[in-house]
């Protein structure tokens, strides 16, 4: 299977996911926040560092559910189209 390069904007957008994700992460251990998400430690490692640019929905997911954030706040904040409500509950769990 061929898979199409990513556009500027795809890996612009992973590397901003990631970097959500790791700010949301704080402290915790990629160790522990992969496991709880059931995930490997080397994925969610890939997906902080925009390794691995768009990662499946379901992967996506299961982390965000874990650091307690919202899917709509973080599709929000990586769209760069915050509404006043997820703005809000984006920046309290990511500051």
């Amino acid at each position: 299977m061929v898979r199409n390069a990513l556009t500027a904007d795809e890996v612009a957008r992973g590397q901003r996911l990631g970097e959500l994700l790791r700010r949301a992460r704080g402290s915790r251990s990629i160790l522990a926040t992969a496991l709880d998400a059931g995930v490997s430690p080397e994925t969610l490692r890939k997906i902080e560092s925009g390794r691995i640019a768009t990662p499946a929905f379901p992967t996506v997911a299961a982390i965000a559910d874990v650091l307690g954030l919202s899917l709509d706040a973080l599709w929000s904040e990586l769209n760069g189209t915050p509404s006043d409500e997820t703005q809000t509950s984006t920046h309290q769990l990511v500051s």
